[in-house]
């Protein structure tokens, strides 16, 4: 059945569409209310649930829900219980961990006031407030299409159609998507968003920033021995199992009864093709002052998520004719802080605000200029500028001296204002990074003992990843025979140690090798849209409600 012989989709109007029910689209919902309760509000989520897709370390640092909600701490509903109490920093060596002294981190560094919990749960209390409010919310619906007025402004999105068969036409199960039509549309889909993507590139948002920087993190969660919790207990750790030219750290986190969250997070500009960042995860817990928190203790979950990381220099222009960019699908992480929620929810109602405005003027569909000139001088563009070199700088001097010019500069922005640095380029997108294979050494990591460290597919499990199986392959390959002569012929086949989730495999056949897609395993990090080498794989939406179904990330 051709585009032209489906059934017309229905349309609902609201006054604001929001795409995706994280932090920042939920707190731009809730603020939206909290200043006109009349508005007509929907956030669409492409999890089954709100929080199904959500993933973070997660010390959350409480600017944004102190402004948001001011009394939270006083909700007894409210998931964030753990305050952090003691926080280390480290560097390891293969055997050894070297503890850094908490006084030559500036003080933006400081996690003190921070709260430890799971991001998800957060997410689901957000929504129930967001509800309470009157807000509609709609999980299990991927927006998948961006849908334009005549004038080439945004006037809402799509959601996807359902119960399409692998051969891409129609079951019997068949239902048409639907409509959701706003005076503006702000968009949180949260790190390399797929419509976010078409978006910058539509409107050429990122002319006049840096190429985007991500990274992979990798999370689980255990629940311990009590004798070894020790709750608000923060630790970040840098040095091996990686070498100097690979950026990422390990977090480490115990919170609530007998829980920690434990991540490694690799930053998606590392040369090395046959680098596996799980296997780097799995190595990092056999770490003598990992394993011995970890022993005995039960692995509960496991999820993997791209991070953006190219700050205040990689935001594109955020706004654009009927709407706007949002949280992490702009991408305001604080890097060395390892935290993004508060900017996240930060824009999200920097953009309801204006969007208030614009709608008291009678206005519908044009460019929120205002949010686009303000961010920079809001709380979120205040707390990403002294940071902005951070990264850069660890990406052209490697850890070792990165890290020490980083926490120079911050030293330099926190006391004087200003930087000795100016603003550091990023240089080239991560997907231009990789060395040809020839020029490294195939790696043999150790195999699993199904106690510390674990395999893909037994960690898959444990994310709840599910897909309808006769659905369209939601992951994209433009040009099969240039993943044949350049990802494999060239690169030996990152796709299969980049991704936490074993999707791609490259099977030896006697006509030769064959690229093959899991998608059922696919924990919609989005690294494959990031890292491969020529740019050659698109992460789309599936079936909504399909992917992970997180409990407590």
């Amino acid at each position: 059945m051709s585009t032209e012989e489906l059934p017309p989709r229905e349309s609902m109007e609201f006054d604001v569409v929001i795409v995706g029910a994280g932090p920042s689209g939920l707190a731009a919902a809730i603020r939206l209310k909290q200043i006109n309760a009349d508005l007509n509000v929907v956030v669409v989520e492409k999890g089954s649930e709100v929080g199904a897709h959500i993933l973070s370390g997660a010390v959350i640092d409480p600017a944004g829900l102190d402004k948001l909600i001011p009394d939270w701490r006083e909700d007894p509903d409210c998931p964030l219980k753990t305050q952090v109490k003691d926080d280390r920093f480290f560097w390891f060596t293969e055997t050894s961990a070297i503890k850094l002294p908490n006084f030559i981190m500036p003080p933006l560094m400081d996690n003190h006031h921070c709260y430890i919990g799971s991001l998800g749960n957060v997410c689901r209390w957000l929504a129930r407030k967001a509800e309470a409010l009157g807000v509609e919310i709609y999980p299990g619906f991927a927006a998948a299409e961006v849908l334009y007025d005549d004038n080439g402004a945004v006037r809402g999105i799509a959601t996807g159609d359902m119960g399409i068969g692998r051969d891409g036409k129609p079951k019997d199960s068949f239902t048409r998507g639907m409509e959701l039509l706003g005076k503006y549309t702000l968009f949180a889909e949260g790190a390399r968003g797929s419509l976010t993507k078409q978006l910058i590139s539509k409107y050429a948002l990122d002319t006049k920033s840096e190429p985007p920087k991500f990274g992979i993190g990798l999370k689980e969660v255990w629940q311990i021995d009590p004798a070894k919790h020790q709750k608000g207990l923060v630790q970040h750790a840098v040095g091996w199992p990686l070498n100097n030219n690979t950026g990422g750290g390990l977090f480490f986190y115990h919170y609530d009864e007998n829980l920690v969250s434990i991540g490694f997070v690799v930053h998606l500009n590392y040369n090395d093709p046959y680098l596996s960042p799980f296997d780097e995860f799995q190595r990092v817990k056999n770490h003598p002052a990992v394993r011995a928190t970890l022993e005995g203790g039960k692995r509960l979950a496991y999820g993997a998520r791209a991070i953006t990381e190219g700050g205040y220099q990689s935001v594109p222009r955020l706004s654009f004719p009927g709407g706007a960019l949002i949280g992490c699908a702009a991408g305001f992480v604080n890097v060395p802080r390892i935290k993004g929620v508060h900017n996240a929810m930060g824009t999200g109602m920097l953009a309801a605000e204006h969007v208030n405005v614009a709608l008291a003027a009678g206005r519908a569909n044009d460019e929120l200029v205002e949010y686009e000139n303000g961010w920079r001088d809001s709380v979120v563009g205040k707390d990403l500028y002294p940071v902005r070199n951070a990264k850069p700088l660890l990406s052209k001097f490697g850890t070792f001296i990165g890290a020490g010019l980083g926490i120079f500069d911050m030293w330099c922005n926190t006391l004087f204002g200003g930087s000795l640095f100016g603003t550091q380029s990023h240089a080239k997108p991560d997907r231009a990074t990789l060395d040809p294979a020839k020029t490294h050494a195939p790696r043999t990591y150790p195999k699993p003992d199904g106690k510390i460290s674990f395999d893909k597919l037994s960690s898959v499990f444990l994310s709840n990843t599910n897909h309808e199986e006769d659905q369209p392959v939601h992951l994209k390959v433009t040009d099969m025979n240039l993943q044949k002569t350049s990802e494999h012929d060239v690169f030996a086949g990152p796709s299969n140690r980049y991704c936490p989730a074993g999707v791609y495999e490259w099977i030896e056949e006697g006509s030769g090798p064959r690229f093959q897609i899991n998608a059922q395993n696919c924990v919609h990090c989005k690294t494959c849209d990031v890292k491969d080498p020529n740019g050659n794989i698109t992460w789309v939406p599936p079936e909504g409600g399909g992917g992970p179904n997180y409990e407590a990330m």
